[in-house]
Formats: C-alpha cells, sequence, structure tokens
C-alpha cells in the first residue's frame, strides 16, 4: 500500500505509543491518589498524558505534517476543555460516569488547558527526535 493511507512503521509505532499513553494515564488517574502521589502530579500528569495521546492520535492521521499536528491536536485539547462549560442534564450524568469522566472531565479549568499543551509540545519534541534517529 503506497500514498497518504498507508500503514507505515512509524503510524504504528505512534499509535503503539498512543494506546501506551492511554495506559499510562488511565493507571495514574485511577491509581495515583491511592499510590501517595501528589495531587498536582496525578491531576496534571494525567492531563499532560492526555495531550500526548491527543498529538499522537492525530499524527496517526497526519504523519507527514508535524506542525499542522500541532495545532490540530492544540485545537482539540482546547474545545474539549471548553465543551466542559456546557451542561444538559444526561451530559452531566455521563460525566458523574467513570467514562465520562475519563473521557469529557467535569470541571473547566484553564490549568488543564496548560497541561494539555505542555504535554502536546513534550509529545511533538519526543517524535520529532525519535524521527530524526529513525532509520529511513
Amino acid at each position: 500500500m503506497t500514498g497518504s493511507n498507508a500503514i507505515t512503521k512509524p503510524r504504528l509505532w505512534r499509535l503503539l505509543a498512543a494506546l501506551v499513553t492511554i495506559g499510562a494515564g488511565t493507571t495514574l488517574r485511577l491509581t495515583g491518589y491511592e499510590a501517595g502521589l501528589p495531587y498536582g502530579l496525578v491531576k496534571y500528569g494525567g492531563s499532560m498524558l492526555w495531550g500526548m495521546m491527543v498529538y499522537l492520535l492525530v499524527t496517526v492521521a497526519l504523519p507527514e505534517r508535524p506542525r499542522l499536528a500541532v495545532i490540530l491536536a492544540s485545537l482539540i485539547a482546547i474545545a474539549v476543555e471548553v465543551f466542559r462549560l456546557y451542561h444538559t442534564p444526561w451530559l452531566d450524568a455521563f460525566r458523574l460516569t467513570l467514562a465520562g469522566a475519563l473521557l469529557f472531565g467535569r470541571i473547566f479549568s484553564l490549568w488543564n488547558i496548560l497541561a494539555y499543551l505542555v504535554g502536546i509540545a513534550l509529545a511533538a519534541l519526543l517524535v520529532h527526535r525519535l524521527s530524526k534517529r529513525a532509520p529511513r
């Protein structure tokens, strides 16, 4: 398979990295407090990992457009956070479930946006550095 829709090694690695990031973020959020980790690490570390995951998934779709991926991932992260300002009874009920809290969150926070953007920047830097080392 050739072309922009080809399943390439870099795409597979980024998808795998996104899945590992999802696992790490979920584990941190579900067990971090019980493990005695500081609130800030659990709360904002999870948000940074979420931002990294968004970036990695965007780069699976746009592997040759890293700058566009940063912009698109940032817009997605900001939109998801702003979406928390929208309330309906069914949506608020869903946000009270574990799935709803992990997917949509509950409370709007500018700090979350900052954590997402830091996670996106770190993931972009990591992908850039690793792609320079990878054999072509």
